[in-house]
């Protein structure tokens, strides 16, 4: 265990512009994570970070727990913490990491497609229900929001560490799936829970997300080879996208 007083370390500051710009991940290779449900959502999943960083007043309460958890493990007095982080509420230890290589488009997997989704507490979610209904692989189109930044990581909830995630993918990609893609639309194609009732809802399959104002490009629709409308007795006009996905994603993963 290391303690650094100092604002000016080096790694602090690099650490510092990982939290507070969601794009920076991508230009310095790393990720940061905040919080003990993230940091140890990671660990089971086998991640080695290179670095965690404790509050003081964490690391006294449970240093025998976390002493071995990284490669490197400092500890920062609480307030200089509290400048880490763009949370309202810090949580007062966090991992750094490598941020992990892109693996290769699995042709067979069942996959959750991202088209320029923007908010990332959407994003987030979407990871979330991806990973909890069994869903193996996201593929985030250019223009989605930073599958690896600060606020998609806590929304996700280590759904990350589960999944392949390929980020700035093509429409070009997205043909080399072999499983059909499956999309909503909220005035062309059969009930959702028709098809179910049916029995023909594909089990594994690719669920399109769209943009959340301007919803799945047209490039896009054209690849989808089923468009499925979600009831609403209610009579709302639409879902939030996120809650849209959670919808289709566990009747696929439940489907016969």
């Amino acid at each position: 265990m290391k303690l650094i007083t100092s604002r000016d370390n080096p790694r602090l500051k690099t650490i510092r512009r990982l939290a507070q710009d969601s794009q920076a991940y991508r230009k310095l290779g790393l990720v940061w994570m905040e919080g003990d449900h993230l940091c140890r959502a990671a660990l089971s999943r086998g991640v080695k970070p290179e670095l965690a960083v404790f509050s003081e007043a964490i690391w006294q309460a449970s240093e025998f727990e976390w002493a071995q958890c990284a490669e490197e493990v400092w500890v920062v007095p609480d307030d200089l913490f509290s400048g880490l982080s763009a949370l309202e509420s810090p949580s007062k230890m966090g991992f750094l990491m490598t941020l992990p290589s892109t693996p290769d488009l699995d042709p067979q997997a069942a996959t959750v497609v991202l088209d320029r989704l923007q908010d990332a507490g959407n994003v987030g979610a979407i990871l979330r229900s991806a990973s909890a209904f069994g869903f193996k692989q996201v593929v985030a189109i250019k223009g989605t929001a930073g599958l690896w930044s600060p606020k998609v990581l806590r929304a996700g909830m280590g759904s990350h560490f589960g999944m392949g995630l390929i980020e700035s993918a093509s429409l070009d990609d997205l043909k080399g799936l072999q499983v059909p893609l499956l999309g909503t639309d909220v005035h062309e194609g059969p009930f959702l829970h028709e098809l179910i009732q049916q029995g023909k809802l594909p089990r594994r399959c690719a669920w399109v997300m769209g943009h959340e104002g301007q919803g799945v490009s047209p490039e896009l629709m054209a690849l989808v080879a089923l468009k499925v409308r979600i009831a609403q007795p209610g009579g709302e006009e639409s879902l939030n996208v996120a809650t849209a996905a959670a919808i289709c994603l566990h009747a696929s993963a439940t489907s016969n």
